[in-house]
């Protein structure tokens, strides 16, 4: 007896703990043990512990400071996906409610009549109709022998993970968009105050022909040529205006503003553009929330499995039903008229025309097409880190030869001017200077904007800020 006690507590035990899902297991990526593009001109810093919230500080800029916090709490975007995270949470919640025992109660109070010709009937003098008053509580316990509710459970939990993970990344994808916008438009700032110098230097240029021309030095063609880069110029002034009106436009749509009623002054200050470390290939299945969320889909999918498999196997729960029946409202609740009821029930589908086959063939398809999903992620979030550290190295050099071409154009154009002044040369010289030196010194704003967007980009590719308590951080000034 003891033996058979064992043999069945043993057996029980098995049975709980029975579930058909596959053992998980990560899909295999391969991952590179460093970045190609970071060459010998970065050192890899590894940090574990990413500190996203805040990571545009390091630009110290006190007003991007100011905007950037607005997108987690204005945003409608990311208000959106804060109710699609509690909806998961809700559905992980109503799965794992299937882990514990139901308790219901029932009441009826009916009136009953039966035909007279009704088989089995017991006694002739049997009443045609009868009352039956009826108060239990019901109480019932789904064994999940197979695993299908722990399955489900797990695949609801791996999906409201993912969810948050998907919060994290639509933030940080719309924190960056906003900081990306903002340096556009500090860019554009620069830009106007090149313009807006060169549009008062092209109009003492114009002047001085004039001048000449009224001195019988210079013809109406220096005239006519001065006036085109003058009208050009400030043309550049006004197309500049609009594209900054744009950015503005979209700054205020990330932070939740209405356009109509935002604004940002023009600011020169210049910027810092901070050197990010990369890290370890390795660290990005930390670090990015995107591919965390992939990876908890595939966790998602492998636990349906187990429950598309449960369903081959009869569902069996213990039902416990006890209260009181009575013709009479007094007395209800007293002995004799105690009912109660106590056994299992076993449920199991004979004959689906092939469901639970295709169930089952679905749930692993979804599994196949997730783990393909989380290697494609893992591999763009690898590119992406290459990309921008691609960018943010050729761009620093880049922007070192356009620093020598801007000095040589400057000295150009002074050299050019003194030597119209002295009739040396006519003013075509003197507007291919001039023309070759804005192009060089929007070139160069340029490049310090592009500079600035390739480190948001590397620090969005990166999964968020770093913390700088693992590698040092240094930044250097970006100049014109």
């Amino acid at each position: 007896m003891a033996n058979r006690r064992i043999m069945i507590a043993v057996a029980s035990a098995w049975l709980a703990g029975c579930s058909f899902a596959p053992a998980y297991h990560v899909p295999s990526t391969p991952i590179p043990t460093a970045y190609k593009e970071a060459g010998g001109w970065q050192i890899a810093q590894p940090s574990d512990r990413i500190e996203r919230d805040g990571w545009w500080k390091v630009y110290r800029d006190p007003e991007l400071d100011r905007l950037e916090p607005l997108v987690a709490t204005a945003n409608p975007d990311v208000q959106a996906a804060i109710a699609r995270h509690d909806e998961a949470m809700a559905y992980e919640r109503q799965a794992e409610s299937g882990l514990y025992p139901t308790l219901g109660a029932d009441a009826e109070v009916s009136r009953n009549g039966q035909s007279e010709r009704r088989p089995l009937r017991f006694g002739a003098g049997q009443p045609s109709s009868y009352d039956a008053n009826i108060a239990e509580l019901v109480f019932d316990y789904d064994l999940d022998l197979w695993g299908k509710v722990r399955n489900a459970v797990a695949a609801s939990k791996a999906q409201s993970e993912a969810a948050a993970n998907d919060l994290a990344s639509l933030r940080l994808s719309l924190q960056a968009n906003l900081a990306q916008a903002y340096w556009r438009l500090r860019g554009l700032d620069e830009e106007a105050q090149v313009l807006a110098a060169t549009v008062d230097t092209y109009q003492r240029a114009l002047e001085l022909t004039m001048n000449r021309r009224g001195g019988g030095i210079a013809s109406d063609l220096d005239v006519s040529r001065a006036q085109t880069q003058l009208a050009g110029a400030k043309a550049q002034v006004e197309d500049v205006k609009a594209r900054r009106a744009l950015e503005e436009h979209a700054i205020a749509a990330l932070t939740g503003t209405a356009p109509s009623t935002f604004s940002l002054v023009q600011d020169i200050a210049l910027p810092y553009i901070p050197s990010v470390p990369a890290g370890m290939p390795g660290t990005l299945l930390e670090r990015r929330p995107d591919v965390a969320a992939a990876e908890r889909r595939v966790a998602a999918a492998n636990a349906q499995i187990g429950v598309a498999r449960a369903a081959y196997f009869p569902d069996i729960s213990l039902g416990i039903a006890g209260g009181f029946e009575s013709d009479k409202f007094s007395p209800w609740f007293a002995a004799p008229e105690e009912m109660w009821s106590l056994g299992p029930t076993l449920a199991q589908t004979l004959f689906d025309g092939g469901l639970r086959r295709a169930r089952t063939a679905g749930a692993k398809a979804q599994l196949a097409e997730t783990s393909a999903n989380y290697r494609s992620a893992v591999i763009k979030a690898i590119q992406q880190v290459e990309d921008n550290l691609a960018l943010e190295h050729h761009l620093g050099d880049e922007a070192t030869r356009e620093d020598e071409a801007l000095g040589a154009a400057m000295r150009t154009l002074d050299l050019s001017m003194s030597q119209y002044r002295d009739d040396v040369i006519d003013y075509l010289d003197v507007v291919t200077a001039q023309t070759t030196e804005l192009q060089i010194k929007l070139v160069t704003v340029s490049l310090q904007t592009q500079r600035l967007l390739a480190t948001v980009g590397l620090i969005e590719a990166l999964g968020g800020g770093w913390d700088p308590t693992k590698g040092a951080m240094t930044e250097r000034a970006g100049s014109l």
